[in-house]
């Protein structure tokens, strides 16, 4: 199983009062999707699996993919690693599935499947983590298949 952790571009900044769901991507932080996107489009085989936060920012991201996604509420700011891993089907899913979402829970997840503590994994804006899980002699393994920043791309 393959899974592509994909957060969110840049935000408007979030101030006392305002809605944290409805919170728009700013004009760097569109440029920033669409770079990605690009990358993705040519990296993720037909038919993967997409699930977004129902948080505007994250869809605004993955709309540049312009691929079909299902926005699901257990990915909203503040879900676990447990609810990310359980809709994704961590390890025993199949194919690829890719997860547009929030600090601190993708860097959470990251950290606790590579053996980090929580604390040693951040994941920038509009950066991807590609993970795969894989067996190897008895041993379920996983790795890190590519990092990827939009300033690089």
């Amino acid at each position: 199983m393959d899974l592509v952790l994909w957060r969110h571009a840049e935000a408007q900044e979030w101030t006392e009062g305002c809605d944290d769901m409805a919170r728009a991507l700013t004009s760097r932080g569109e440029k920033q999707a669409t770079r990605v996107a690009k990358w993705l489009d040519r990296q993720l085989p037909e038919g993967t699996r997409i699930f977004v936060s129902p948080a505007r920012r994250c869809e605004q991201t993955v709309l540049a993919l312009e691929r079909k996604y299902k926005t699901k509420a257990e990915l909203a700011p503040g879900c676990s690693v447990a609810q990310l891993l359980e809709l994704v089907q961590w390890p025993d899913g199949k194919g690829t599935v890719l997860v547009v979402g929030h600090q601190p829970t993708l860097g959470q997840s990251i950290a606790g499947l590579i053996g980090l503590s929580a604390a040693e994994c951040s994941v920038k804006k509009g950066a991807v983590w590609w993970l795969r899980n894989r067996e190897r002699a008895e041993l379920t393994q996983t790795v890190v298949v590519t990092v990827q920043s939009p300033e690089v791309l």
